[in-house]
């Protein structure tokens, strides 16, 4: 093999070559994790488009090497809706942050997975805003220390996959970057699922949340990761106890609902019969 099989699906004329992210990022991991399963899928690249907002995660769409948007932050979904609507025959995949997704982006993540729209969103926690310094975010964990919260987050955190799922998407899981293979067939079956799909990736950043939270290293973190998941499966016979601290990882909802593309065509076919 003379090169990384990924390597075909990043653009060579990118900004900020090699890449932006710092050493022992899961970012790398999850864009690998994401052209795996394209590629096992045999999907057309130039039928695939990537969206992304502002922040360390949604720099993802930019190494893309085929069409993408890089949008405004907190509203990649808000474009992808559209672009979705106006081309259903494309494949959409937003990358997004647990700050972009669940903070100014929050309204437009419910309104997404109530609409049920048909695009794979793959948000990347790694519970802090890692680009512009280190604050808090929806999803750190209380007690958790930040450059915001340095004596801890007081603030009660957002379980994404459960917020989502209440609001009507029809797919989603949890997996953590120490999980490759199940990331990749999360991510495969996004995006062949019919409707709102949303696969969160909880991932180290060890430059801001490890260094605060003593941590480690990127290699650190990954063990770190893997040590305190729990099944979905097994976690209904744990105590709320036993649970503090764990991340909880699987499959949490996948089920049949119309998606809203679909629903807006019916809508235009019968209001065309109707004339």
């Amino acid at each position: 093999m003379s090169q990384h099989p990924a390597l075909r699906y990043l653009r060579s004329d990118a900004g900020g070559k090699p890449h932006t992210w710092c050493p022992g990022c899961g970012i790398g991991q999850i864009f690998h994790y994401t052209v795996k399963a394209i590629d096992l899928l045999g999907l057309d690249s130039n039928s695939v488009v990537w969206v992304g907002g502002a922040g360390c995660s949604a720099r993802m769409c930019t190494y893309w090497a085929y069409d993408f948007m890089h949008t405004l932050h907190g509203r990649p979904l808000a474009f992808a809706t559209g672009l979705k609507v106006s081309k259903p025959e494309l494949k959409v995949i937003v990358h997004t942050g647990d700050g972009d997704a669940a903070a100014i982006g929050g309204n437009h993540l419910i309104q997404t997975a109530r609409r049920n729209v048909e695009l794979l969103t793959i948000c990347l926690n790694n519970y802090t805003y890692g680009m512009t310094g280190g604050q808090f975010s929806p999803t750190t964990p209380v007690g958790a220390k930040t450059m915001t919260s340095p004596q801890g987050s007081l603030e009660r955190s957002f379980d994404l996959c459960q917020l989502v799922a209440v609001s009507g998407a029809s797919y989603v899981a949890r997996w953590t970057t120490a999980h490759p293979q199940a990331c990749i067939q999360a991510i495969k079956k996004g995006l062949t699922h019919s409707g709102f799909s949303f696969v969160e990736i909880v991932s180290q950043c060890p430059t801001q949340y490890g260094r605060s939270n003593r941590l480690g290293d990127g290699v650190a973190m990954l063990n770190w990761m893997k040590a305190n998941s729990v099944k979905v499966t097994k976690a209904a016979g744990y105590s709320d106890d036993e649970l503090a601290g764990k991340i909880i990882v699987g499959e949490f909802v996948d089920r049949e609902r119309a998606d809203y593309g679909a629903v807006l065509r019916g809508l235009a076919e019968r209001s065309g019969e109707t004339e």
